[in-house]
């Protein structure tokens, strides 16, 4: 080991100098001071929102090499993410200068995990000039092992078993350690003998993937137990960054680094996180990883930084009081520096997703009248779904906005592929979209089938789809390739004609025995069934639920809002023309503009004003969550919600809606049970004035039916003028509500529709009164399902 260069001995000139406190000390409060200087042993430090951990971080650092407690090259530090490695090596340069040039060791898990490996290659049976794959080459190889094994690929895909082996890799399992149970859940039991197929084919290429990058090293140091002796004399102090995030093969790979020979702790390991900041258990994250560190590391001090330096304390009470009742975690206090107490959170319920985008971009242009920019504000959504509605409302109002962590909407591969599907049903000379679907989801079609079509496109001067017609007429075709072209022509024929009236031949035996046909009239199916029949029919939803990987359920809730979207539109060509005039919309992501992005994409980033829509049970906490991982999954959901509430500095505007139309139905949604855990004192409750029933704390649900005209609305239809009419010349007191529902009069005019009539309802749509008390209806909505509702909002059928 080589040791830190002596200190020299100073003369009274000197003396002085080394007297003076370092600059980089200054501004820091008490606790941050205390972990920066506090550099022997184990150490946690506890950093909440906003409390300055990267500061601290850094800080020690060059505190470690100005103080000359070791040589940059014998510092391991460690962040998750590229972008947060260059960020940490800049600060350290303004701290110390040059210095920080003499760090080899400073970079991501993965990218420090490949340089071990690198410089001991040959202990895994890799040379030290092997590739490492990405996800395609993976699934490209999973596939041949497939075929080996003669594992039908569509029953069992590749991509499902890359997902199902990262998640082993990621616990630190290597081949020989797969139970039989996890072995079992893929192709019947075949899953580890893939698994070890697979490694050794990587060994036979000099490949390896992300996962091996830890893998290898873990099995490099528990079978070489003298390469990690090397390593503990070398790394005199270790960094950690977001150590909440860590998952278990993570975990094992810094602590083997951080333990001696027989197992005692002796290395100077400092990891910062926040343990009421884990939000990525999807992904392997594991939280017990630092509630448990002061037990993996005996005599280890915890540091808590607990002086926020963002937020208001209204902000940081509501956040802290919803984060008490987790109960695994550590537990800490934020409290403001900012010194002002701050707007009050606000919490409005809205009738549905419509209103919400409306009256939050309200919001924004009034804020923007009062001269905030809108690079300060952002909209944080459980579900990417949840998008559409802000980005046409933005695009209607001309409002910039930018989408963080992903594609807009309409420019996500899914999202681009229905819509491809739906532009050849409109216009089946497409070729462009034809291109983009023909083998999605896969149909066989090699390169050969796809340059004849091409050249006999070209030859005959017609669009793709008539090629194809012209092929399958003659022999050029191969058989597997033919018979699915036929099928694809067949279907897009079926859903071109569905577009219109079109008569069918209907058989049935009469009582002589006689087969009858009967000509029928089939009306056009509406556009947005008929868009959920392309994507079931062409197995492209089916595509989908069989990927196994992490983002596929959001793609399919983005598929279904795109089919809910529909419905606001008069046919197909009309919601096609407003797509094209949407996607052709400039950006404006060089400028000012209102961010838009999930809560996972937040971490990290603040705003003066946070909107966080869609707090409702099965939104957020999502249901998925909850179903998966029980409670476990319900304290993740809740520290996604402290995560929303923390990135804002000075407003925090939550929104729920009373109904949200899924699938093509409507669905009445129940206030999130997080709200009724934010503290009463800093949160006021608001309602638009158009929902049947507001939020409120406790048992009871008063709303604006208690003191407000209950057919108030901003709707000014017909329909609500003639219910505002009938309620004035009612007398005797207004309803009332019991646990948030309206409860009709029994007693007054008498029914004014019969049982069995067929009536329309302004949101509900058509539907049959099965039974009426009093002014209250009990109706069977054709798409909606059994409601109760008041007479005056139903107008006959």
């Amino acid at each position: 080991m080589s040791a830190a260069p002596p200190h020299r001995p100073q003369g009274p000139i000197t003396s002085q100098f080394a007297a003076r406190e370092p600059a980089y000390l200054a501004g820091l409060n008490a606790e941050q001071r205390e972990a920066v200087q506090t550099t022997e042993g184990p150490l946690l430090v506890l950093a909440g929102a906003g409390t300055g951990k990267t500061r601290v971080l850094t800080t020690r650092i060059a505190h470690i090499l100005a103080t000359r407690k070791a040589r940059g090259n014998q510092i391991l530090a460690v962040t998750f993410t590229n972008k947060a490695a260059r960020e940490m090596k800049e600060r350290i340069g303004k701290l110390v200068g040059a210095s920080v040039e003499g760090m080899p060791w400073l970079g991501t898990f993965h990218s420090i995990g490949a340089r071990l490996i690198r410089r001991h290659a040959e202990l895994v049976g890799l040379r030290p000039d092997f590739t490492i794959l990405d996800t395609d080459d993976q699934i490209r190889l999973i596939k041949q092992l497939l075929a080996a094994e003669n594992i039908d690929e569509k029953r069992w895909p590749a991509r499902q078993f890359a997902s199902m082996m990262d998640g082993w890799k990621n616990r630190g399992l290597l081949p020989k350690d797969i139970s039989p149970a996890d072995a079992g859940f893929f192709a019947n039991g075949k899953g580890q003998k893939i698994y070890k197929d697979y490694q050794a084919r990587l060994k036979t290429l000099n490949a390896a993937d992300f996962g091996d990058l830890l893998l290898e090293g873990i099995r490099l140091f528990k079978e070489n137990p003298e390469i990690l002796a090397q390593y503990h004399d070398r790394f005199r102090y270790m960094l950690v960054d977001e150590y909440q995030d860590s998952n278990t093969a993570q975990y094992m790979w810094l602590r083997l680094l951080a333990q001696s020979r027989d197992g005692i702790n002796s290395s100077n390991i400092c990891v910062v996180g926040d343990d009421d900041q884990s939000i990525y258990g999807w992904r392997g994250a594991e939280v017990d990883n630092i509630l448990r560190f002061e037990k993996d590391f005996p005599g280890a001090r915890m540091i808590k930084l607990e002086r926020n330096y963002r937020s208001t304390s209204n902000i940081l009470s509501a956040a802290s009081h919803l984060i008490a009742n987790n109960e695994s975690r550590l537990g800490k206090t934020l409290q403001t520096d900012v010194g002002e107490e701050g707007e009050k959170l606000s919490v409005t319920s809205v009738w549905d997703s419509e209103e919400e985008a409306r009256q939050i971009g309200e919001e924004i242009e009034q804020f923007q009248r009062q001269g905030d920019p809108l690079d300060d504000m952002a909209i944080l959504v459980r579900a990417s779904f949840q998008m559409r509605e802000f980005e046409e409302r933005f695009i209607t109002l001309g409002l910039n906005y930018r989408v963080i962590g992903g594609p807009r909407f309409y420019e996500r591969k899914e999202i681009r592929d229905a819509l491809a599907y739906l532009r050849i049903v409109a216009n089946p000379n497409d070729d462009l979209a034809f291109d983009r679907i023909v083998n999605v989801p896969k149909r066989g079609l090699g390169d050969a089938a796809t340059q004849l079509i091409n050249q006999t496109a070209r030859a005959i001067g017609k669009p793709k789809i008539a090629a194809i017609r012209e092929l399958l007429e003659t022999e050029e075709l191969k058989s597997g390739p033919r018979k699915s072209l036929s099928n694809l022509i067949h279907q897009f024929d079926n859903w071109s004609a569905k577009q219109f009236e079109r008569t069918a031949i209907e058989t049935s035996e009469n009582n002589d025995g006689e087969i009858v046909e009967r000509q029928l009239i089939l009306p056009p199916v509406p556009h947005y069934e008929l868009a959920e029949q392309i994507l079931d029919e062409s197995g492209y939803t089916a595509m989908w639920q069989n990927d196994k990987s992490a983002d596929a359920p959001g793609r399919l809730e983005n598929l279904k809002e795109l089919i809910r979207s529909m419905e606001e539109f008069e046919n197909l060509g009309g919601f096609l023309e407003h797509i094209a005039l949407v996607m052709d919309r400039d950006s404006g992501e060089g400028g000012d503009a209102v961010s838009i992005m999930t809560l996972h994409s937040a971490k990290g980033l603040e705003f003066n004003t946070v909107f966080l829509p869609g707090w409702e049970e099965g939104l957020f906490p999502h249901q998925r969550a909850l179903d998966e991982s029980g409670l476990a999954g319900l304290e993740e959901e809740r520290r996604l919600a402290y995560v929303g509430i923390t990135r804002a500095r000075k407003r925090c505007r939550i929104s729920l809606a009373q109904n949200r139309r899924i699938h093509g139905l409507w669905q009445s949604a129940i206030p999130s049970r997080f709200l009724d855990e934010l503290p009463a004192q800093v949160v006021e409750v608001t309602d638009t004035g158009s929902s049947y029933g507001g939020y409120t704390y406790g048992g009871r649900a008063t709303t604006r039916f208690d003191n407000r005209d209950p057919f108030e609305s901003v709707y000014e239809t017909p329909g609500w003028q003639r219910a505002q009419r009938q309620q004035s010349a009612r007398k005797g007191p207004g309803p009332v509500t019991i646990d948030g529902d309206l409860v009709a009069r029994s007693s007054g005019p008498s029914a004014a529709y019969g049982v069995g009539e067929r009536v329309f309802h302004l949101k509900f749509g058509y539907g049959t009164v099965t039974a009426a008390e009093g002014n209250k209806l009990s109706i069977d909505f054709e798409k909606a399902g059994p409601k109760k509702v008041l007479d005056s909002f139903v107008k006959r059928g």
